[in-house]
């Protein structure tokens, strides 16, 4: 079977294990029952996914000119404490950063190679996670708005991690860890505004992964360096692909590519 379009970050629904979908605009392909099945992928240009036109993708699926001037990829994006909405102050289209900023924040606790510390939308639960590549989260806050989210994060980097080694995520070099205890322990460095928001009593949220075979050597798929590839899809993880040869594709890392794909 083959299809074509532009790739976007693989959409995910709870389950054991978790179930992932690629959604292209006419159709969309269940990846889980591509498991043990050849796949090849095809590069054939670029779709920006703010204008639209065939320009090369700077971050995040946008050209050079929309990442710099597209609300959805403010600084506040990766930076939830430079979040102004909450006092009426605008950074790139105020309505915007309002329906996103002013809604509940959740500040979380993720496992994937190591115990760290992230903020999300609470819609975004557990979606984030799974992103993320986590087999085990935990809520520890949730606010009003994203501002109070980012500072509680920044506060709790000095005393937890903020990023994943991804190498060790994809090659399940990973041990559980008592995040309850973690949680408990983290409490006493959240800032003073955040702290009627601690959640004391939740439970860690454990997630299984579709993956038959983790790569040993890692070898990261650029499609601009490489527009042609074939192998057989061993599992997904996190927004990656993995293949039999140990290639790994981050699909997050590929929006706004658009591809051709073949099954079988």
């Amino acid at each position: 079977m083959q299809y074509h379009g532009v790739l976007t970050k693989m959409k995910t629904e709870i389950g054991t294990p978790i179930q992932y979908y690629l959604v292209f605009e006419s159709d969309f392909i269940h990846i889980n029952q591509l498991l043990n099945k050849k796949i090849s992928i095809k590069f054939i240009g670029y779709q920006c996914l703010a204008c639209g036109e065939n320009k090369k993708i700077y971050r995040q699926g946008y050209c050079y000119d929309d990442f710099y001037k597209q609300p959805q990829v403010g600084d506040w994006i990766m930076r939830p404490e430079l979040s102004t909405a909450h006092l009426d102050v605008e950074d790139r289209d105020l309505a915007y950063e309002k329906k996103v900023q002013l809604q509940p924040h959740i500040v979380y606790l993720a496992n994937s190679s190591n115990v760290k510390v992230g903020v999300t939308r609470k819609t975004q639960v557990p979606t984030r996670w799974i992103d993320q590549g986590a087999h085990e989260a935990i809520e520890i806050v949730e606010v009003p708005n994203r501002y109070l989210a980012g500072i509680t994060e920044v506060a709790l980097k000095d005393h937890v991690a903020d990023k994943t080694n991804w190498r060790k995520m994809l090659k399940n070099e990973i041990e559980d860890a008592d995040l309850i205890a973690y949680r408990d322990r983290l409490k006493a460095f959240i800032p003073e505004e955040a702290q009627e928001y601690f959640i004391a009593t939740n439970k860690e949220t454990e997630i299984d992964f579709p993956v038959l075979k983790y790569p040993s050597k890692l070898k990261s798929l650029n499609l601009e360096k490489t527009p042609v590839f074939s192998g057989i899809l061993k599992g997904v993880k996190g927004q990656y692909l993995i293949f039999e040869d140990d290639t790994v594709f981050n699909v997050r890392n590929s929006e706004g590519y658009v591809v051709g794909l073949t099954i079988g």
